[in-house]
């Protein structure tokens, strides 16, 4: 099992940047591909970023690429996912997940993940 907690989220004006991160406790954080995920109201969960097992690989939708980055630090079990130039259509519930199939590229595949954070909120004025 493998336990996330997410943080970092807020208000920010468009344009700004925010820095989410995601700890995770439990089995081998290292061992996991992780993603971000968000969720607005009234859509489905869909993929922002993710990171292979050994931070070799990323991925990003094309929404946010150029915009966000995705990194971890295998010794602070921890992932973030830097904001910048953000859009008010990034406003929504971001999501940290763990994928346990020990991919080197991550999966932009909710199904795939395993485990699941709380969520944090990110809004972004316009």
């Amino acid at each position: 099992q493998v336990q996330l907690v997410e943080s970092g989220g807020g208000l920010v004006q468009a344009g700004g940047s925010l820095r989410l991160s995601c700890t995770a406790s439990g089995r081998p954080f290292s061992s996991y591909a992780m993603g971000w995920f968000r969720q607005a109201p009234g859509k489905e969960r869909e993929f922002v970023a993710g990171i292979g097992w050994s931070a070799i690989n990323t991925g990003y939708a094309d929404s946010v690429k150029g915009r966000f980055t995705i990194s971890r630090d295998n010794v602070k079990n921890t992932v973030y996912l830097q904001m910048n130039t953000l859009k008010p259509e990034d406003t929504a519930v971001y999501y940290c997940a763990a994928d346990r199939a020990l991919r080197s590229r991550p999966s932009p595949n909710v199904f795939e993940y395993d485990f699941w954070g709380q969520g944090t909120q990110v809004t972004v004025s316009s």
